[in-house]
Formats: C-alpha cells, sequence, structure tokens
C-alpha cells in the first residue's frame, strides 16, 4: 500500500511557487496603489463668489547646461525680465517657482530670481528633491 502512494504524491502538482508568486504580486499592487480617501457622506460643495482663486506659479526651469525655460518654453537668458513682467501681467501678484538642475549654474539662477524680485514678486522659491 505505500507503494501506491508514492506513486500519488509523484503525478501531484505543486503550487506553492504558483501561490508565492500570487501573494507577491497581490502585495506589489497593494503598495503602489494610490487610494483617495472619500468622505462617508456625499454631499454637494456650494459655489463661491468671494475665494480667492488658487494661482498657478509661473515655473521657471534652469537646465544643467544654463538653459532656461518658463512654462516649459526655452527664454534666452537676457529676456527672462521681460518674460516674466508679461505673465505678472496676467496673474498679478503671482509665485514663481524656479526649478534649477543640481548641476547647473549658480550665477544663472541667482540672475533668475533676482529679475522676478525686481518685478515684484514677493513669493520666490526654489524647488529641490528634500
Amino acid at each position: 500500500m505505500s507503494k501506491r502512494s508514492d506513486e500519488d504524491e509523484a503525478g501531484a502538482i505543486d503550487l506553492t511557487p504558483m501561490l508565492d508568486v500570487v501573494f507577491i504580486m497581490l502585495i506589489f499592487f497593494i503598495v503602489t496603489a494610490s487610494f483617495i480617501k472619500e468622505p462617508g457622506v456625499e454631499i454637494n460643495r456650494p459655489d463661491s463668489t468671494t475665494a480667492d482663486k488658487v494661482k498657478t506659479p509661473i515655473l521657471i526651469a534652469v537646465t544643467a547646461d544654463n538653459k532656461v525655460f518658463i512654462n516649459k518654453n526655452e527664454i534666452d537668458p537676457r529676456k527672462v525680465k521681460a518674460q516674466i513682467e508679461v505673465l505678472l501681467a496676467e496673474t498679478p501678484k503671482g509665485k514663481v517657482v524656479i526649478q534649477a538642475d543640481s548641476d547647473s549654474n549658480i550665477k544663472t539662477l541667482t540672475e533668475v530670481a533676482q529679475a522676478a524680485r525686481e518685478l515684484g514678486v514677493t513669493e520666490v522659491t526654489v524647488s529641490t528633491d528634500n
């Protein structure tokens, strides 16, 4: 009788590796999924006429080779001030966010920040990783 049970075990498929893969995939999807917290009760928010509109900041990028981009358009570094002035006319009291590459020249970064400050921008920030 022991001979028969050995034959049954030899013909059986081991599902352990497949289950390991399934659990690893499940853990991966749970960790990478982004969850949005919904309120418990569905509500309709009223419109506001007096609330301040959220203004998108003027994004200025300085690349490693010191090229300047304003809102994803390459700008001559000598014309940065004029371009910021045009954008400030559209959104007065706007913010300026400078995204400088770590290999860019500090002189270019300083000139861009100074141009924004000369135009009266009070919030000039430099974006960093940490």
